[in-house]
């Protein structure tokens, strides 16, 4: 206990100095003047209400934060710059979602920037039962981007813009209206109350995270100072992919994991690309593009999918049976850890008998002293060729220690 309470006190001191220095008062007036924020407010009650409240940003959460962003942020700076609004606007997306794509709120919010549904139709955002394109971290922010355009149309100020975005135009609109100005310092009053209590702090929390994720000093300080430089790491691309793609042949043709190739497509609900049209796409990490262009095979079709919705007195075997594939299949596309269906409840049904639809990477194992890869064939009654194809091997040798991939049929 004595220890954490020293690194936190360490911490605040470390923020506290970061705050009142010289050195970043001019990185302080730049990020102002980027939010159309005039300079008096640093001398503002309510900024050195903030240097009071920085319990709310000295944990390890606001570092967390930032590393979950390490993925996307490249790519949102990119977008923002070529776009003409304030960067700063990154940390709008950090205060609504923490940078996590999955997150989500009791209001049926979603993804980076938090889209609600309607809001995120109105954007072009397709939510399905194969995608949400709210967690897509491309198309989101695309949205977000246009959105965060109409609002600084209508305002012409971009921390009005931050705000409207928090609690809605109207609610703006009539908070100017009752103010008689739209001037921070006055739309900010804790006493007149003219914005609620979330969007007085929705603001002040943006530009402390802007200050503090620009103090070299504060990074350093906590072995943080890789994420200074992110701009300039290469993180993802795009590539394009048949429809019903398996993205477990992808992963496997790249050299990761399926958990990884999920993580950078987050706005995918199942674990094949939208059956629907012809083409598609996939982010993957960009050191894995060579890998892609040699071995992933374009021009293999994808599979196609149909969606049941089950009926009462419906059973694993009966749909089974009316589609002409195995109870397996319909378990292991649909993660299935029982058996029973509940009426209504949706699945996807694999249409397709292409070989990426027969096998599907889902174990592993250890290899023991005196293991061989015919032993451990013969244990799971396949191929030896079959476990090494699953593992990328041209040599049927292990060794003691090694995790292989053991290849489940249908």
């Amino acid at each position: 206990m004595k220890r954490i309470i020293i690194i936190l006190f360490v911490l605040f001191q470390s923020l506290h100095a970061f705050l009142n220095t010289d050195n970043n008062y001019e990185k302080q007036l730049t990020v102002l003047k980027n939010f159309d924020i005039p300079a008096n407010f640093l001398k503002d009650s309510i900024f050195i209400s903030m240097k009071e409240d920085l319990e709310i940003y000295k944990t390890k959460h606001f570092l967390q934060d930032l590393e979950n962003g390490d993925r996307f942020v490249p790519v949102l700076q990119k977008m923002m710059r070529e776009a003409g609004i304030p960067v700063e606007f990154l940390y709008l997306a950090m205060t609504e979602s923490g940078f996590s794509p999955n997150a989500s709120s009791s209001a049926r919010a979603s993804g980076l920037w938090q889209f609600i549904p309607s809001t995120g139709k109105m954007y072009g955002l397709v939510d399905n039962r194969f995608i949400d394109e709210r967690k897509d971290p491309v198309k989101s922010t695309e949205a977000a981007i246009a959105y965060l355009k109409r609002l600084h149309s209508m305002f012409d100020k971009w921390y009005v813009a931050a705000l409207a975005y928090n609690c809605g135009e109207g609610t703006v609109l009539k908070a100017i209206a009752k103010a008689g100005t739209d001037d921070i310092n006055v739309l900010l009053d804790e006493n007149k109350k003219y914005l609620p209590k979330e969007s007085r702090l929705y603001i002040r929390k943006i530009l402390m995270m802007s200050f503090i994720s620009n103090s070299t000093g504060f990074m350093l300080d906590h072995e943080s100072e890789y994420l200074l430089n992110r701009a300039n790491n290469a993180t993802f691309i795009k590539v394009e992919v048949n429809s019903g793609t398996l993205l477990q042949d992808v992963s496997d043709s790249i050299g990761i994991s399926l958990k990884e190739l999920k993580a950078y497509n987050p706005q995918l609900k199942q674990v094949f690309t939208p059956p629907q049209g012809s083409q598609t796409y996939l982010y993957i990490p960009q050191d894995r593009q060579i890998a892609f262009s040699q071995n992933f095979d374009r021009s293999k079709s994808g599979g196609k999918y149909d969606v049941y919705v089950a009926k009462r007195g419906d059973s694993l075997y009966k749909i089974a049976k009316k589609y002409g594939i195995t109870t397996e299949a319909i378990t292991q596309i649909n993660s299935l850890k029982t058996s029973y269906i509940k009426p209504k409840s949706e699945l996807i049904i694999p249409l397709s008998t292409h070989p990426s639809t027969q096998t599907v990477s889902s174990a592993s194992y250890t290899i023991k002293a005196g293991d061989t890869m015919e032993l451990v064939a013969k244990q799971y009654n396949i191929s030896v060729s079959a476990l090494m194809k699953a593992n990328h091997k041209t040599e049927a040798f292990v060794k003691v220690g090694e995790s292989i991939v053991i290849p489940k049929k249908y």
